[in-house]
């Protein structure tokens, strides 16, 4: 397969290339400046920018959630690049001027122009592809930047990875779909012919060989975030940039023969890059996809194409949230319900829809499960149900507003109340309980990085910190979040920012764990930032749409 690329000069000349919209036909130092231009809509930062039908509102923090926040510091003025935006945000805590240094050194240039962050910086070891900007692990980093004021890096990141997505992906002889977006790219200097080359890595290089399934997602996410955060909608409306949804939107929406409104993945799909058993219908990538759909309806133009796909949108929207609200929840009654289930039913009237065999039941769930709490289990396919808590699945469900207020609740009760199992010393869980044994020989195929309590097989990674607290501040629960900032300070500087930490407990750093792990790093940035100024959840956070609201039994784990 040749490399997919973009040649460019360091002067700004470029080589032709196949011509796909206006946009690339522009060379990219006259691109930025034409975005530069006055922005279209000026509103307050952290104001709602979009009001239309079915879209989200901007978050409005609630009496219950200003009495916790009594005691957070007023935000300082914006600054710049390298530094965050006070003196006393500085001094709030000694490590934050460290962690924004190590951000500021991670950024990568294309023609003098920063488009990310690498992975990791960590020269003690072998760099793989640690040295490339991956398109999930930038989210943190550029919800950071937005946070401080800074928005040209997630323009720039933005575009790029926009052309990228334009370009023929092909891996052995299968060409992928037009709509996929990298995992990756790197940024290629040649000092002989002075130039300077984006190699983007679409799954072809990956371990698997499997495309990124939330690339597209986030790469919606972020257009929205960036929206939000600047209230400028100019880089959302360009042509380029809607045709792009577009294509997202087209791979995930098409019709096929799937009975269910989720979407079919394979192993590795996701920040789960790894065989690890979550093939078939991931709660992450699901909690994703419905998030990503939600931020494209309110990004999308309602010309004749935009509508078109609002339409499906919103009809998908309604069957995603029913399907996941009432099959994929799990509280202490579900629980029993599936415990006492009948199988072999035949025909409409069946309870046991997915014909699952209550001896299939992990002994653990019944231990794992308080008597207040819930969460969405990590998969739902015929006579499967991995009863697993996924961290990242969880939270994005609250901040889409997938979870119903009650479940978002339950989630925190959960969280409250198995904070051992599922924070320990370091947060968090990217999944709980690991695998071992017999089943982590079937499940994993003996991965040797993801043995038990280690790596995504139960490990704790510090970068979903940032995900637990904008969950926290949104359901009113911040001292939830202070306290395992309390934990990340403690350790996280000291070890070096690693990647992940291993042991029930996330005691010691992870035994393949890179160091100055940038998403580790930008995730405590983010974290401390919200904390600090809550209305920053408004560019992650989406408020419930109640015309979404499905007929979900009330269980007793919801009640006050």
């Amino acid at each position: 397969m040749s490399p997919i690329a973009l040649d460019g000069g360091q002067k700004g000349s470029v080589k032709s290339i196949e011509t796909v919209g206006t946009i690339f036909e522009i060379e990219d130092y006259d691109l930025f400046k034409l975005l530069d231009r006055p922005r279209s809509i000026n509103v307050e930062r952290n104001k709602s920018f979009d009001e239309r039908p079915f879209n989200e509102l901007s978050i409005t923090l609630s009496s219950r959630i200003l009495d916790h926040l009594d005691n957070v510091s007023t935000p300082g003025r914006r600054s710049g690049f390298s530094t965050p935006r006070s003196n006393s945000y500085i001094e709030s805590h000694p490590i934050i001027a460290e962690a924004w240094d190590a951000l500021k050194r991670s950024m990568v240039y294309f023609r003098e122009q920063p488009v990310g962050t690498i992975a990791a910086l960590d020269h003690s070891v072998d760099e793989l592809n640690y040295d490339q900007v991956f398109v999930r692990d930038f989210v943190p980093s550029a919800l950071a930047f937005l946070m401080n004021g800074e928005d040209a890096i997630v323009k720039n990141f933005l575009l790029k990875t926009l052309r990228l997505q334009s370009w023929e992906k092909k891996v052995d002889l299968f060409q992928l779909g037009e709509g996929v977006m990298p995992a990756s790219f790197k940024v290629h200097h040649d000092p002989v012919r002075n130039t300077e080359t984006l190699n983007a890595d679409f799954g072809e290089s990956a371990i698997g060989r499997v495309a990124p399934v939330d690339s597209g997602f986030w790469w919606i996410i972020l257009l929205r975030a960036y929206t939000k955060s600047t209230g400028d909608s100019s880089l959302a409306e360009m042509p380029e940039c809607q045709r792009g949804m577009r294509l997202i939107l087209s791979l995930c929406l098409s019709e096929g023969f799937d009975t269910f409104p989720t979407l079919l993945c394979a192993d590795g799909c996701c920040m789960i890059d790894r065989r690890m058993g979550i093939y078939g219908y991931p709660i992450e990538i699901q909690a994703l996809f419905f998030m990503s759909l939600r931020c494209a309806l309110a990004l999308l133009k309602q010309d004749v194409e935009g509508k078109e796909f609002m339409d499906r949108i919103v009809k998908r929207l309604h069957a995603l949230s029913y399907h996941m609200r009432s099959y994929f929840w799990l509280d202490l009654k579900q629980l029993n319900d599936i415990y006492r289930y009948k199988t072999e039913e035949y025909s409409h009237t069946a309870v046991n829809k997915f014909n699952v065999i209550p001896d299939s039941l992990p002994d653990w769930v019944f231990d794992f499960m308080p008597t207040r709490g819930g969460y969405f289990i990590g998969n739902v396919s015929p006579a499967r149900m991995d009863f697993r808590w996924f961290c990242l699945g969880n939270c994005v469900a609250i901040l889409s507003a997938l979870a119903t207020p009650e479940q978002a609740s339950a989630i925190m009760d959960l969280i409250e109340s198995r904070w051992e199992e599922l924070v320990g010393e370091m947060p968090l869980k990217i999944c709980y309980p690991a695998i071992e044994s017999h089943e982590w020989q079937i499940v994993t195929g003996c991965d040797p990085k993801n043995t038990r309590w280690s790596y995504h097989n139960g490990g704790s990674w510090p970068v979903l910190l940032w995900l637990l607290t904008a969950a926290c501040i949104k359901t009113g629960r911040p001292q939830i979040a202070r306290r395992a900032i309390d934990l990340v300070e403690s350790r996280l500087s000291k070890d070096q920012w690693p990647e992940y930490y291993d042991g029930k407990l996330g005691r010691y750093v992870g035994k393949q764990a890179r160091k100055f792990q940038t998403w580790s790093i930008a995730g405590y940035l983010v974290a401390k930032m919200m904390l600090d100024d809550p209305s920053h959840l408004g560019m992650i956070s989406l408020e419930e749409d109640k015309q979404m609201k499905p007929l979900v039994k009330r269980s007793n784990s919801w009640t006050c």
